[in-house]
């Protein structure tokens, strides 16, 4: 599992013109399900992106956490982070995730989160998404679970 972590200042995600998900201050986790992904995946890293300190503390460090801050999460699907680019011009998607366990996966993570206490918005699996956010940083970290086990 792949996620990409972007601390916003605001973010939304919309699907035909609709807004379905908006945050302030907090976390977009753009998350790529592989097709050899477990629960355990989605744990780790959920953990972790809720743990990262990557916000500033009174002295400017990187020392406070989203629960620090107090701040949002919000998690869109990507399968597209598994897109292999090394051979040829048409990204290759082989080691993506069916729809099914990623769907699967992706709605784990997202009840995980939610369990956290933290306000978490979404945005709708499948759909094309405009995803809109103000990077605040700009801060972008990511993390894969595959190279942890």
């Amino acid at each position: 599992m792949r996620a990409v972590i972007q601390r916003v200042s605001r973010a939304s995600v919309s699907v035909e013109g609709k807004v379905l998900g908006s945050i302030g201050l907090g976390l977009v986790v753009l998350l790529g399900v592989a097709r050899d992904d477990e629960e355990r995946d989605a744990d780790y890293l959920l953990e972790k992106i809720v743990g990262l300190r990557i916000f500033k503390d009174e002295a400017g460090k990187f020392n406070l956490s989203l629960e620090d801050v107090g701040g949002d999460l919000m998690v869109v699907s990507q399968f597209t982070l598994f897109g292999d680019c090394r051979k040829g011009r048409r990204p290759s998607f082989s080691d993506a995730a069916s729809p099914d366990l990623a769907e699967r996966l992706y709605d784990h993570f997202v009840s995980a989160s939610r369990k956290t206490g933290l306000t978490v918005a979404t945005g709708e699996f499948r759909a094309m998404m405009s995803v809109e956010l103000a990077n605040d940083g700009p801060v972008t970290l990511m993390l894969d679970s595959r190279k942890l086990f």
